[in-house]
Order: C-alpha cells, then structure tokens, then sequence
C-alpha cells in the first residue's frame, strides 16, 4: 500500500537509518526536539512529508518499507 506520510527520519552520517511514521507534523517536530538532545554530531533527525510504501505489522499498526522521495 502507498500513501502520503509524515515521517521522522534518523540519519547516521547522511544516510537513512531508520523512518518512523508520525500523525501529525507537530508531533514530528516534537519527537525531533526530544532525540535531538541525545544526538551526537553524525546522527541528525529530519521531518519529511513524503509518499511511501507502507507494510502492516503483526499487531495490526503500520510502518515505513520504503520511502518514495522525489
């Protein structure tokens, strides 16, 4: 399935480590500010609105297989 999400990105050194699906932007930046205080310089957190495809988990909720950037 592939929808428009708003997703917390962890990027190690420039490259995608992990994307975590987010509902709203507010509660993106939130979850930036937050892991932001424990980062070290090569570790760096974006907000994204992007299109992606999308997987169900075993307990039903949904998360990121892969991002579809532009």
């Amino acid at each position: 399935m592939t929808e428009m999400v708003i997703a917390l990105l962890l990027l190690v050194n420039n490259e995608i480590t992990e994307a975590r699906i987010q509902t709203t932007l507010n509660e993106c930046l939130k979850g930036k500010r937050i892991a932001n205080r424990g980062a070290s310089e090569n570790v760096e957190y974006r907000c994204i609105k992007s299109m992606a495809e999308l997987e169900t988990n075993i307990d039903g909720s949904l998360s990121i297989k892969k991002l579809i950037i532009n």
